[in-house]
């Protein structure tokens, strides 16, 4: 530190620096007094040092005070004659002259260079400021940088992830329309030779139709996932109250758990109404809570939490097709064992499962996870080992009027048709066409059958045709451009749509186009005849337009 710095608190105190400038003449006056003779030929030239140091402590004031005060000690205690205030000779005001000038050099000089350094000192410190301020930028800019490199990395393994599930989503799709032909066939004879049975046969031959047809529909289920996962199921969704939906589920959710886990359901009020397909919803909820169940063999405590939330755009950018805006939140929380880091990056793969053999397909998590995506929504899983895991579904808030269900309505028992009721079954697939058929043959309805779309119309040429029970995916002419071109010429007939796997033809974004009637294969005979009924009790297509 130089001497202005050092001296720089004392300058800028003037109460302080006038008395020093006094005290320096007094002192320098104390000093001329004991050098005596020595410096008689120089009574001013002595007293300069204390204007300089006057000057250099207290700037321009106190060396203009020491300066005045040093001319008067000078002429009245060392010039003769002694105790004259004015110089009464031209050498005596010659000398004084000087020292005056001299002085206000000195004070002059003196004030410029305290000036300088003031102006020095200042510019030194908006120097530190600035390269603070710079240092806290490059801080903040260096800390912004490694966001946002996390927020590539994470989107980059986001996309990885949603094209290898995209991979899978299609080698399921590309087999699933096939394997549920062979699946309508075998659950259709199965639900014929059940229903057909006299009560006289061996009782094995019951047992081992009921394990065929369980083992048929587990077939199912599996299809039904796969397409789930890879987003490719049709969905009719709703407006949906989701507090009223778990409320609902309590008890069921009780029943099937066991009494060794303790549900609490956390409803938030004034819960926003989502737009979803409702019995899915049902089933993710129920996938979730036995997953949960799963994690705590010795019991715990599982809870259901429902709120209002918004994803806002730096989540969205962190997480590849989430959409910033509104949401209603469905999490559920287990206290279980938890999963490590390397279980959760892979907890939405299809088939992938730590539960031991036979004791899960793998497909739970993969299923909620497509059917959430397919609904535009978003699903998330928190998890450490041995502090439980929650996940969260996110399903867009629905805006507009309508109300909200809550619960799936129960089958009543199977309606039976009537010989008057005519319905023309379309189906390329001979042996399921052929099943179809006498399906609705065995529930009391009259039948016809084509094998494709021409043939359907040159039928409806000459027969009167209630319903016509069509396939979607067809050569030649699909089961839309069918339903198309009846409804041009027939509008009173009503189309019931069947399919074991389509894209865009009845199903657009996921969602069943209005007015749609589907029977997803493969099909029971009591959803055949639930589903044709209340086709037939419906108004035609052309009304419902």
């Amino acid at each position: 530190m130089d001497l202005l710095s050092a001296t720089d608190w004392l300058r800028h105190r003037p109460g302080l620096t006038y008395p020093f400038a006094v005290a320096a003449v007094v002192f320098t006056f104390l000093l001329r007094v004991a050098a005596g003779d020595y410096l008689s030929g120089f009574p001013f030239l002595s007293f300069l040092p204390a204007v300089l140091i006057a000057s250099f402590i207290g700037g321009a004031g106190p060396g203009v005070v020491a300066a005045i005060l040093s001319g008067f000690v000078v002429q009245q205690f060392f010039v003769e004659p002694h105790d004259i205030f004015w110089p009464v000779t031209f050498g005596q005001w010659i000398g004084l002259s000087t020292f005056v000038v001299n002085a206000f050099i000195i004070v002059g000089l003196m004030q410029a260079i305290v000036i300088s350094h003031g102006r020095q000192a200042h510019l030194r410190g908006e120097l530190n400021d600035f390269n603070r301020k710079l240092e806290e930028t490059v801080a903040q800019r260096t800390g912004e940088l490694k966001r946002e490199m996390a927020e590539h990395a994470s989107a980059q393994a986001q996309v990885r992830q949603l094209q290898k599930m995209e991979t899978i989503g299609q080698l399921t799709g590309g087999v699933a329309h096939d394997f549920n032909n062979m699946l309508a066939i075998i659950v259709g004879s199965l639900d014929l030779a059940q229903r057909r049975l006299n009560g006289k046969e061996d009782p094995r031959l019951l047992n081992s139709i009921q394990s065929a047809r369980d083992g048929a529909q587990r077939a199912a289920v599996l299809t039904a996932r796969l397409l789930a996962f890879s987003r490719q199921q049709p969905l009719a969704p709703e407006i949906i109250d989701a507090n009223k939906l778990v409320g609902g589920m309590s008890e069921l959710l009780r029943r099937m758990l066991g009494e060794q886990i303790r549900i609490e359901a956390v409803l938030a009020g004034g819960l926003w109404p989502t737009f979803a397909d409702l019995s899915q919803l049902e089933n993710a909820i129920l996938n979730l809570s036995v997953n949960a169940r799963d994690a705590m063999p010795d019991g715990g405590h599982l809870t259901i939490e429902t709120a209002n939330t918004e994803l806002d755009d730096r989540y969205a950018r962190m997480h590849q097709e989430v959409e910033a805006g509104q949401y209603v939140m469905i999490s559920i929380t287990d206290t279980g064992i938890g999963m490590s880091p390397e279980v959760l990056e892979r907890a939405f793969d299809p088939f992938y499962t730590t539960k031991g053999p036979g004791k899960g397909t793998g497909l739970g998590l993969s299923q909620v996870y497509g059917y959430v995506k397919q609904s535009r929504g978003h699903i998330k899983i928190y998890s450490e080992i041995d502090r439980g895991t929650t996940v969260k579904i996110y399903l867009p808030r629905h805006v507009g009027s309508g109300d909200a269900r809550f619960s799936a309505p129960s089958m009543t028992p199977i309606p039976q048709g009537s010989i008057e009721d005519t319905i023309l079954v379309v189906e390329d697939d001979e042996s399921v066409r052929e099943m179809t058929a006498e399906s609705l043959r065995e529930l009391g309805y009259s039948v016809l059958q084509a094998a494709g779309g021409p043939e359907a119309l040159d039928i409806l040429q000459n027969e009167r045709v209630d319903l016509i029970f069509t396939d979607i995916v067809m050569p030649q002419m699909n089961g839309r451009q069918l339903a198309d071109a009846v409804m041009d010429k027939w509008p009173e007939i009503r189309i019931l749509y069947t399919t074991g796997y389509t894209r865009n033809a009845i199903v657009h974004n996921g969602v069943l186009d209005h007015g749609v009637s589907l029977l997803a294969k493969p099909f029971s005979l009591e959803q055949l005849a639930h589903k044709v009924r209340e086709v037939l009790n419906s108004k035609p297509p052309a009304e419902q337009g």
